[in-house]
């Protein structure tokens, strides 16, 4: 996966709304995701484009159209490779000092 290219993806508010509109509803036109947004049809397009290169969408032709669909599994890597490992971190050290505050006075592992 190149995480960089997501992230550089993810970083701009325009591209992560276009993720959101995909999200709401998959499969949609470059018109459907131009409709209500305040940016020319080449912007979404040129948005769509970098979006296509981190793999967060894919676009199928059907006929004359061309459909753009979310892809959710790089985001799901970047979950599990930067999330998860630091809040499984914060869970351990916060059961240990739990457990360390619930031990009775005087009392050692």
């Amino acid at each position: 996966m190149e995480t960089d290219a997501v992230f550089r993806a993810l970083a701009d508010a325009s591209r992560r709304a276009l993720l959101d509109r995909l999200f709401a509803r998959n499969g949609q036109t470059l018109m459907e995701l131009c409709d209500g947004l305040a940016m020319t049809r080449q912007a979404v397009s040129k948005h769509l484009g970098i979006l296509e290169e981190a793999n967060l969408v894919t676009a199928v032709k059907r006929g004359r159209e061309k459909l753009h669909y979310l892809n959710p599994v790089p985001i799901a890597e970047i979950a599990d490779r930067w999330i998860g490992k630091f809040e499984r971190a914060q869970v351990v050290d916060l059961v240990a000092f739990k457990t360390q505050l619930e031990r009775p006075e005087g009392e050692t592992e």
